[in-house]
């Protein structure tokens, strides 16, 4: 965020001046984002599983080349958000593939533009079909979800995590946050919760919100030995 803070634009502004890229991480997981980088410089994530495709989080930019090519790939049946930072567009994404949005019923109230596209949903996970869940981390929101494949990476799993789970600079940890551009943490409480609502899943891989973010090989065992960092940091027992 710059000095100056926030400033705004329209869809067709940024429809002249931006357009979307896009990036194969493995079979059936396509990253989306806008070219040159805008507002914080997130990808969406394209998931292609055999009970329908799903786009993870969303972009702000959504033109008729990018509809043209999801399209081409079989659609979009539905749309799930990690939390507010990222809702930005969906509805015309919503209405240009005439899917549902979920959302977590616990960041309703930083839905600004209400529709008949969402659907929230309440408590702990969401099946949206076979092979593919919905978990709420909270964390970075109180509603902060991340998506669950377990068709993803093989067989072997994929989450699908924005910044509910960051993945670090160097690609071999996590870490959490309750504010990015204010550095505030979060609590011990908090990031145990997290450790707890992912333990029931099996993953290799995390892909964080930017392209480059990805936890590419025993991503379980980095979440479990991130908590425990984390953990030992801010209670001051890890070594240095």
């Amino acid at each position: 965020m710059p000095p100056r803070g926030q400033t705004w634009t329209t869809l067709a502004s940024l429809r002249g001046s931006h357009k979307n890229g896009f990036r194969q991480h493995e079979p059936g997981v396509i990253g989306i984002g806008s070219e040159p980088q805008f507002a914080i410089g997130q990808r969406a994530i394209f998931a292609q599983t055999p009970g329908g495709n799903i786009l993870w989080d969303c972009i702000a930019l959504i033109d008729d080349a990018t509809v043209a090519l999801l399209k081409g790939l079989g659609g979009v049946q539905a749309i799930a958000i990690s939390h507010p930072h990222f809702y930005t567009t969906h509805v015309e994404w919503a209405r240009a593939f005439g899917c549902p949005v979920y959302l977590h019923a616990a960041d309703r109230d930083w839905v600004l533009r209400p529709d008949s596209c969402q659907q929230f949903w309440d408590g702990a996970t969401k099946t949206l079909w076979d092979g593919v869940t919905l978990v709420r981390c909270g964390g970075h929101f109180p509603g902060g979800t991340v998506l669950h494949w377990a068709g993803g990476a093989a067989g072997n799993g994929i989450v699908c995590a924005g910044d509910i789970l960051t993945v670090a600079t160097d690609r071999k940890w996590l870490s959490f946050m309750r504010s990015y551009p204010n550095l505030i943490p979060l609590s011990r409480r908090e990031v145990e919760a997290i450790g707890r609502a992912m333990q029931p899943f099996t993953f290799a891989h995390i892909y964080g919100h930017y392209f480059d973010r990805v936890i590419a090989a025993d991503a379980k065992a980095v979440l479990d030995k991130s908590v425990a960092r984390y953990i030992a940091a801010i209670e001051g027992t890890r070594g240095y």
